[in-house]
């Protein structure tokens, strides 16, 4: 057997209330860059299914930017770090420097690709830096700030200069190679969060929380126009990037719509169309991000939806898509239509994705609580949280309608549904399982030891209940009570998973001293043992739909795909599948195994049968 990345549905920007982000794109290719925890993500605005990710950065990393001929990236975390590596041939790493002693918020090339500079936070007057890309020495002193320093940019044609602004309120401008401060502006009576020059260099414009953008002379700094107070945002302007021809800018603003303003002749700004994306109107609507890439306007939400006007027709719709921000952690797919997954990650949000198209929308409900764990049934779903509540929400299509919650009293751990017989649910807690049909919990039983995962029978009538002491027991449900049948003792570790297989013949345990085993039901005798390849704890298992493959996924960011009736010598695994960690599996056909995890990432993987 072997396997292949058949579509990867990206993660979406970090983003932070009350900071803009700064993506950046590269105008030959048209892919646009941005950054997600440890990830670097390069996706292609023609076909945003496209995706490749760096996760080579130790910390979070803030911005990155391709260099000047495409071939070389620069991306900048919070430790100050900045790595340079090539776009092609496995992202080979080109130099590591550390720049300054803080978090960097923004950097930029030379046109030249020589140089970058880069700014940010840091301990002392070390806000700003300008290095030679190949050995790191400094070209240039930066004084003039006193706060955290947000964005900066490089004249793109000779004489070369440095802008940076911050949050000094200050525009500070500088002369060189070797760079020296040469004058500063305080037009802005608040933050500075973006400055950018034009394409051909004639002249930059800041923006700000003041609700202003001001033009500046590219050569002299001196001010020369501003953009309109009429139709002017009404929020603070987090970021702007100018059109390839440098007629015209982009701007967007926490008043949660975007802008493009016509630039004069006398270089002062008129709005020439606000734009707005379709959305609940609440805060994570707020804008935070944009980018001009040739004909693509792409603007990014504070919630993380990322909005794809046209420049050539910019009353046509946007494309809009989202995804999950952080670690995904449950995943299952719709009964009714095996094509379509939900996934969920803790902040409460949950995505339907259709195989072959991506992002098919969010599920909004009307209660947006925590999720721990999610379950999907024919025309309902089911959630537990960290609030001691049990969600039942009925699905309609697209829609949630009415959720009912159920408070167990304690917190939930794990959470199993009867596949036929849905009403029953068993949930376990830390001293036990409480036992739900429908919306009534119709007994708590405390099973005397601790329980750290459960699985219930398809039919309902036995529950397999895995315990902190590695030990399986089996129970048969007769009514609302629990008669133990069986211990099993195998594990060497605190059980993590468990699930029937879809026939009902076997069911695999997993635990957290890194092993799987593969159980036959009716003897209750080991059927697959020895399956000892991961490095870390097991977090997840899934059956194929003909019972015939096993699939692992661990904390060691691995998956492993067992076939049951080979030996396990004959497995497949798929090594770094989730940067740090895969947490969410399901098998949507005999081949076809989508995983999810830290990352925030969903790849779907075809096998490819021996």
């Amino acid at each position: 057997m072997s396997h292949e990345l058949a579509e990867t549905y990206a993660c979406m920007p970090t983003t932070e209330r009350g900071r803009g982000i700064l993506i950046s794109g590269d105008s030959k290719s048209n892919s646009i860059l941005y950054t997600n925890s440890r990830s670097v993500v390069i996706m292609n605005l023609q076909n945003p299914l496209q995706v490749s990710v760096y996760g080579d950065h130790a910390y979070p990393v803030t911005v990155a930017r391709f260099s000047p001929n495409g071939e070389w990236i620069a991306s900048a975390d919070v430790s100050g770090t900045v790595r340079i590596w090539g776009t092609r041939n496995d992202f080979v790493l080109k130099k590591e420097f550390r720049v300054l002693s803080g978090r960097i918020d923004d950097l930029q090339w030379s046109p030249d690709g020589l140089r970058i500079v880069a700014c940010g936070d840091g301990k002392g007057k070390s806000l700003v830096r300008a290095f030679m890309w190949d050995s790191g020495t400094n070209v240039g002193e930066f004084d003039g700030h006193s706060r955290r320093v947000l964005s900066c940019a490089y004249k793109p044609t000779r004489p070369f200069r440095v802008v940076t602004c911050g949050e000094d309120f200050l525009v500070n401008f500088y002369e060189g190679p070797p760079f020296r401060f040469k004058l500063s502006h305080r037009d802005h009576s608040n933050f500075v969060n973006c400055v950018r020059y034009s394409p051909d260099g004639s002249k930059f414009i800041t923006v700000s929380s003041d609700k202003k953008g001001i033009i500046f002379d590219g050569k002299s700094a001196e001010k020369i126009g501003e953009l309109s107070s009429e139709g002017a945002h009404t929020g603070s302007i987090y970021a702007v990037s100018w059109s390839p021809d440098g007629k015209q800018v982009l701007t967007v603003s926490a008043d949660k719509s975007a802008k493009v303003w016509d630039i004069s002749e006398d270089n002062n700004g008129k709005v020439k169309k606000t734009l707005t994306s379709p959305g609940s109107g609440g805060v994570e609507d707020m804008l935070v991000g944009c980018l001009w890439l040739n004909d693509y306007l792409v603007t990014v939400s504070l919630g993380g939806t990322i909005s794809i006007f046209l420049a050539s027709d910019l009353d046509k719709a946007p494309t809009t898509f989202s995804g999950h921000m952080k670690n995904v952690s449950s995943l299952t797919i719709l009964r009714s239509n095996p094509r379509v997954l939900l996934s969920s990650s803790y902040d409460g949000l949950i995505v339907k994705w259709i195989q072959g198209i991506g992002y098919g929308g969010k599920l909004q409900r009307k209660h947006n609580s925590q999720i721990k764990c999610l379950a999907a049934l024919e025309e309902e779903i089911v959630t537990s949280g960290f609030d001691n509540k049990i969600w039942r929400v009925s699905l309609h299509g697209d829609q949630c309608g009415d959720a009912e919650a159920i408070d167990i009293g304690n917190q939930p751990k794990d959470l199993s549904v009867a596949l036929l017989s849905p009403e029953l649910a068993l949930v376990s807690i830390d001293s036990g399982v409480v036992v739900l049909r429908g919306t009534k919990v119709v007994s708590t039983i405390n099973l005397g030891f601790d329980v750290s995962a459960s699985a219930v029978s398809p039919d309902g009538s036995e529950a397999i209940i895995g315990g902190q002491d590695g030990k399986l027991h089996i129970y048969s449900i007769s009514g609302d009570t629990l008669v133990e049948e069986a211990v099993l003792e195998k594990h060497r570790g605190a059980i993590t998973a468990i699930h029937y297989s879809p026939d009902v013949s076997m069911f695999a345990s997993g635990d957290a001293n890194r092993e799987v085993i593969v159980w036959d039901r009716a003897t209750r005798e080991v059927k697959l043992k020895n399956m000892l390849y991961h490095t870390a704890r097991v977090n997840s298992l899934a059956w194929s739909p003909d019972s015939r493959r096993i699939s692992t996924g661990s904390l060691d960011t691995c998956v492993i795909i067992y076939e049951i009736d080979q030996p396990v010598s004959s497995r497949i695994t798929i090594k770094g599948a989730h940067l740090g960690g895969v947490y969410g599996l399901t098998f949507t056909d005999e081949y076809t195994l989508v995983s999810s995890g830290e990352d925030a990432f969903i790849r779907v993987w075809k096998i490819t049968p021996p």
